[in-house]
């Protein structure tokens, strides 16, 4: 399982080589060291080929991902942490919460622990219900405290 703190230390690891490349030259690199580490090359010869430095560590989860999420970890276009809400993932929350309006974000938290082995926070399944505008508050309804 990813976990969020692995995923992080993931991200940071790998910005480093971002700040040296353009974000297509980054993008093609982590496809070479996949490419090369998937064709039977150990992570040290696929790193020298692709022509990036990193630790054995940073090369093996950057493979893991690429292998559970596909071409799409190798794209990101965020400055901070990756989202782990997209493709698949994203198309399911939106339709889950277009179905059933009301669910509660906890439900789905687990639904998505359960379906996609991922763990997502419950305050980034409402930011993202709000991006999506499938919130599950009426509209009239505000956040703070509740008043008698």
């Amino acid at each position: 399982m990813m976990n969020g703190p692995v995923v992080q230390t993931l991200a940071k690891a790998m910005h480093s080589w971002g700040k040296k490349m353009e974000k297509e030259q980054y993008r093609a690199a982590k496809a070479r060291l996949v490419a090369h580490m998937q064709a039977g090359q150990s992570w040290q010869a696929a790193a020298a080929t692709a022509g990036v430095q990193t630790s054995q560590s940073t090369a093996y989860r950057l493979l893991q991902i690429v292998q559970k999420q596909g071409e799409a970890a190798l794209q990101d276009m965020r400055h901070g942490h990756p989202s782990k809400l997209r493709g698949e993932v994203r198309t399911f929350l939106e339709r889950q919460c277009r179905e059933a309006p009301s669910t509660p974000s906890s439900t789905i938290q687990v639904v998505l622990r359960e379906r996609f082995d991922l763990s997502v926070s419950v305050s980034q399944i409402n930011r993202v219900r709000a991006e999506l505008g499938v919130g599950n508050r009426p509209q009239n309804q505000h956040q703070g405290k509740k008043r008698k």
